[in-house]
């Protein structure tokens, strides 16, 4: 459902997440491992997110990504699904057809619909805070 790069971003977001209640910022490098991601397309990635103001980028020796403890409880997944990927997960047709709409809908077009909009829905109410802690508390997890 979500293009790779997206799954990556969701993942990065939440383990940079975790470290900043950890008080610790992380390098490209260590996001990339932590994730399986390839280390420049995690980079541009990363750029992604510090553009929309998901994830900060520290310069220096003591640098790296972080995210405002206070900004955690606030971010949506929706925002870095749309940092990544756009609004086009909820506008796409379910069969991938180039032209599909109500006037000239696809065979699962009505049915689409409406798991678009629940998982509009999930996006916008879940926080990535709300990922964080599940994962620190063992509750899911990142890796397997």
């Amino acid at each position: 459902m979500f293009s790779k790069a997206c799954e990556y971003g969701i993942k990065a977001a939440i383990f940079i997440a975790i470290k900043s209640y950890e008080g610790k910022r992380v390098s490209p490098k260590e996001i990339a491992l932590e994730i399986d991601s390839p280390q420049a397309f995690t980079a541009k990635i990363l750029q992604a997110l510090v553009k929309h103001d998901i994830v900060c980028s520290i310069k220096g020796a003591h640098g790296g990504f972080e995210i405002d403890r206070s900004s955690i409880s606030k971010i949506k997944l929706s925002q870095i699904v749309n940092a990544i990927d756009g609004d086009s997960i909820y506008n796409g047709c379910g069969l991938g057809l180039q032209k599909c709409d109500e006037n000239h809908p696809c065979p699962v077009h009505d049915k689409f619909k409406g798991v678009r909009d629940e998982l509009k829905s999930m996006l916008e109410n879940t926080s990535l805070e709300e990922l964080a802690l599940n994962i620190k508390s063992g509750a899911s997890f990142l890796k397997v």
